[in-house]
């Protein structure tokens, strides 16, 4: 049986409840996923997998179904709280080779900040794999400018949510996820 996953699209969400695991249940609801069987995996994108868009992806999923995910979530009931959940992605050039997905939740930041950062968390992992040294201590934009110049690294991109929690005594979560499809 082969588990490589062929495709995979991206989805994200966010769920109030008075209950921390409804209000989970609802970001999935929100995102289109409440239907599978989620299995969490590690950070892979395999080589020659094809992006799709969530409309496409979620046409193929059957509910029950046991799906592969790569999963950021975040929830607080501490009200005012601004809470996030993003998946970052890198990519290179040579589509034989795999790229790197990572997870990244935070308290405080805003989307383009969490973006920012899961974005250069997989392309910090790619990188190494493919002997690119990337300096730590530059600025995210500055990073950015090499993953530009290196041939090997393409395309960074990243799915986030974030909300600010009500002050009623109710949970927020949100998610991003990536979806493998067999």
């Amino acid at each position: 049986m082969n588990l490589v996953p062929q495709q995979l699209f991206f989805t994200k969400g966010v769920g109030t409840h008075k209950e921390e695991l409804q209000s989970f249940e609802m970001a999935l609801r929100d995102a289109g996923i409440e239907k599978q069987n989620l299995v969490q995996v590690s950070s892979i994108f395999p080589p020659g997998c094809k992006r799709i868009s969530k409309i496409q992806g979620l046409k193929q999923l059957v509910p029950g179904q046991i799906t592969f995910c790569v999963l950021s979530k975040c929830s607080s009931n501490e009200p005012r709280r601004l809470i996030v959940a993003s998946i970052g992605c890198a990519l290179p050039t040579d589509r034989n080779l795999y790229g790197y997905l990572s997870e990244h939740h935070a308290y405080g930041q805003t989307d383009s900040v969490a973006g920012d950062y899961a974005e250069d968390l997989a392309a910090s992992m790619l990188a190494s794999t493919l002997g690119i040294e990337l300096d730590e201590n530059l600025a995210w934009d500055e990073k950015k400018e090499i993953y530009r110049i290196s041939d090997k690294i393409v395309k960074t991109t990243d799915v986030t949510q974030s909300a600010i929690v009500k002050g009623n005594g109710s949970y927020t979560t949100v998610i991003a996820a990536a979806i493998f499809i067999l």
